[in-house]
C-alpha cells in the first residue's frame, strides 16, 4: 500500500484529507476536506491511518449510494 502522507494531507480517490498527530493521545487522526458531511478517521500509524481513510471515504460514498444520492462536485457531495 502506498503512503500519501505528505504536509499534513492524504489523497484517496477525488478526495482529501487533513491530518493531525496528538501526541497527547499517541494517534494520528485526519478530517475529509471540502465535503458537508462530517468525515473523520484515525489510526496508530501512518500504514493504518490510510486504511481508516480509505474505508471512511469508500463508506460514505456507500451511504450516499444507499440513500440514492449523487456527488456532482467537490463541494455538492451527498446532495
Amino acid at each position: 500500500m502506498q503512503h500519501l502522507f505528505k504536509k499534513g494531507r492524504m489523497k484517496y480517490k477525488e478526495y482529501t484529507a487533513h491530518i493531525e498527530i496528538d501526541e497527547t493521545a499517541e494517534i494520528l487522526f485526519g478530517k475529509v476536506l471540502d465535503v458537508k458531511d462530517v468525515i473523520t478517521f484515525q489510526g496508530n500509524t501512518v500504514a493504518e491511518l490510510e486504511q481508516e481513510f480509505h474505508n471512511s471515504v469508500d463508506d460514505y460514498l456507500e451511504w450516499c449510494a444507499e440513500l440514492g444520492k449523487k456527488q456532482t462536485n467537490l463541494s455538492d457531495f451527498c446532495q
